[in-house]
């Protein structure tokens, strides 16, 4: 039901488990490092695990942002953010209360995906019940301050069950057991572990298992007492690998799908989708918000990425907040499947073509795209060579900074595969479709030797304005190919830095 404020509250009583009353973020701050500026608070572009304590702490109390993402995934893990945060900023989280006001949500390696990673997931799940001792002892009352964890590349329900059970009965489970020679059981000599359970939120990224979340997700609830379900569905992944247009079809059904799911369980199931600021992995910044809202009505939890955070006014950006925070959620767009999934199909086979011409000159770009975090990035989809014939590409924030520039945005690439009809279809669907398109259309360079005749010819029925920055952008974008020719690297890192400070995201 409703809360007074304008949030979902969830009340559902749970054998063995206290009353439980939470509020659903309704806007999620990620690590994602989609940015062009360094934050006033690091001392590096390249944020690190303390910089990233300051993070957190900044995103709630001067952006409003009621939930931060805390990645596991491919960097050294900071198991103590609750205790840094709570010691740090005592008087701020006295009032703002962690696991009630606030959130931090981990996102966790896949042990199935990611093997290097794996054990990093049971550490991760072994410090849960250490920040609850710890926020127990700073609020003097019980509130898990962490009781939700994100897995990544979720691909069926058994990798849902492994974390859900393997904290449940072993992490928790082991305070039962006895000692050999004694009488005590673990929990009587260091304490018991607590919370009793937490909540996995599948991330949905590939075609496949977007389009089958609703079956994983009634499996998933079969065996479990669940007073609600979060899931996660990615839209900058999708987009690199099917296409700016099929990613956004692909949301749109998956969100139809757990709509009538939520219908058929009587189970509340609270949608968060994965937005950056690129036109190409959502288009969601400061200026867009109300228009990627009306997008995804259904939606519960949107994320702010960096560039959103750090790429402008900051005074835009707490408004901004502001509005995701105030919004009400509305029903899902209605989603003719068989149709969209027969386009899907066509205009993503003609993307890949167009992509596989220019994966060489993306791998070679993408070498002069500063890093923005301390970390790893996990292998994306089309790292597999099953999924395009052996092609491989850099991470999706690499990528479209990549074809940014060199002057061909990724938004523009298979749109030849439609008719006019295909695209007033589509126009009925994807309801930002024209803005979005038209706020990349001003960075192509119709005069790139890479730009496919056919495409070119297709894009001029698409209206776009350009202002100074935008023409200032292309000739940028001319002198990176003609150093690429060149074969000298002079000027290439500052020129891609000039451009993403032009469109207020790197990629």
């Amino acid at each position: 039901m409703w809360g007074s404020d304008g949030i979902f509250i969830v009340r559902k009583f749970l054998k063995g488990v206290s009353f439980l009353e939470r509020k659903i973020p309704k806007c999620m701050s990620t690590q994602h490092p989609d940015n062009v500026n360094t934050p006033f608070f690091a001392e590096n572009p390249e944020l690190g695990g303390e910089d990233e304590i300051t993070e957190a702490y900044y995103v709630f109390s001067h952006l409003s942002c009621d939930e931060q993402m805390w990645d596991c995934e491919g960097k050294e893990v900071d198991d103590y953010v609750v205790k840094k945060l709570l010691s740090r900023y005592e008087s701020f989280f006295k009032e703002k209360v962690i696991g009630k006001d606030v959130f931090i949500t981990l996102r966790v390696p896949n042990p199935t995906v990611e093997k290097d990673e794996a054990k990093i997931l049971l550490e991760t799940l072994e410090s849960i019940p250490r920040s609850f001792d710890t926020a127990k002892i700073f609020y003097e009352h019980e509130v898990p301050p962490i009781f939700e964890v994100i897995l990544p590349m979720t691909t069926s329900v058994k990798c849902l069950n492994r974390i859900y059970w393997y904290y449940r009965d072993f992490v928790v489970g082991k305070q039962n057991m006895k000692f050999r020679n004694e009488d005590v059981t673990i929990a009587e000599w260091i304490g018991e572990f607590k919370p009793g359970f937490i909540n996995v939120i599948p991330l949905f990224e590939d075609s496949e298992h977007i389009l089958n979340a609703h079956t994983i997700l009634r499996e998933y609830v079969s065996d479990k007492n669940v007073p609600y379900l979060r899931v996660f569905f990615a839209r900058s992944d999708p987009a690199m690998n099917y296409g700016l247009i099929s990613a956004v079809m692909l949301v749109k059904i998956a969100l139809q799908r757990a709509y009538k799911l939520s219908e058929e369980l009587g189970i509340e199931i609270y949608p968060i989708v994965g937005v950056g600021s690129a036109p190409f992995r959502g288009n969601m910044k400061p200026s867009t918000v109300e228009r990627v809202i009306k997008e995804y009505p259904s939606v519960q939890t949107f994320t702010i990425q960096s560039a959103f955070k750090y790429d402008n006014n900051p005074e835009d950006v707490r408004e901004a907040v502001k509005k995701l925070l105030n919004r009400n959620r509305g029903l899902p767009h209605e989603v003719n499947e068989e149709k969209v999934l027969e386009l899907m199909e066509r205009y993503t086979r003609i993307y890949k073509e167009q992509l596989k011409n220019l994966a060489g000159i993306i791998n070679e770009v993408a070498k002069y795209v500063p890093k923005r975090r301390k970390r790893k990035l996990h292998t994306g989809l089309f790292g597999y060579s099953r999924e395009v014939e052996g092609l491989k590409l850099p991470r999706v924030i690499t990528f479209t900074a990549a074809l940014y520039s060199i002057g061909i945005p990724p938004e523009i690439l298979g749109l030849n595969a439609f008719s006019k009809d295909d695209l007033r279809f589509i126009k009925t669907i994807y309801i930002n479709f024209e803005d979005d398109l038209a706020d990349a259309l001003k960075y192509v360079d119709f005069e790139s030797e890479l730009l496919p005749e056919e495409l070119k010819n297709c894009l001029k029925d698409f209206e776009f304005t350009r202002d100074d920055s935008s023409q200032e952008h292309v000739k940028i974008s001319k002198f990176v190919r003609e150093r690429l020719r060149n074969k000298s690297e002079v000027g290439i890192q500052d020129a891609i830095l000039r451009m993403g400070h032009l469109r207020r995201f790197l990629g």
